[in-house]
C-alpha cells in the first residue's frame, strides 16, 4: 500500500491574528483546507486560492503550490472588500512559489520564529 504524503496546513502570524479577530477557528480553517483541496474554491491561478469563510462573511487567500504545504496567508471582510488586486495576486503567486521550494527545515525554522503556525497534518 503506497503512503500518500499528508498535507501540512499553516496560516501565517498576520493571518492569525486576522482570524483570531474575526472568530474563525482552526478547525473551522482545516475543514476549508479539505474543500479547498477538493476544488471547492476560486483557483486564481499560480497556487493561490481564494476560498469562502465564517459563513460567507470573510474571504481568505491561501497559497499552495505543489500541494505539500497551504498556507493561509491573507483574510478580508467581504463588506470591506470585494477582492485582492492584480498586484497582490502577482505578490501572492510569488510567495507560493517561494514556499514551493521551501524544504520541512526551512518550515520548521518558520515555526521555530512563530513565523508560521501548523494548524493541520492531514488529520480529521
Amino acid at each position: 500500500m503506497n503512503e500518500q504524503i499528508k498535507p501540512r496546513a499553516f496560516k501565517t502570524e498576520w493571518f492569525a491574528k486576522a482570524a483570531k479577530k474575526a472568530d474563525i477557528s482552526d478547525v473551522d480553517l482545516c475543514k476549508a483546507i479539505e474543500q479547498v483541496r477538493l476544488g471547492q474554491c476560486d483557483d486564481l491561478g499560480g497556487g493561490v486560492f481564494k476560498k469562502r469563510l465564517n459563513k460567507n462573511m470573510h474571504r481568505s487567500i491561501i497559497i499552495a503550490k505543489g500541494g505539500k504545504y497551504w498556507v493561509y496567508a491573507y483574510l478580508f471582510a467581504k463588506k470591506d472588500r470585494e477582492n485582492i488586486d492584480q498586484k497582490e495576486l502577482a505578490d501572492f503567486r510569488d510567495l507560493a512559489d517561494l514556499f514551493a521550494n521551501k524544504t520541512d527545515t526551512d518550515i520548521e525554522k518558520e515555526l521555530n520564529g512563530n513565523k508560521l503556525e501548523e494548524i493541520c497534518h492531514g488529520e480529521d
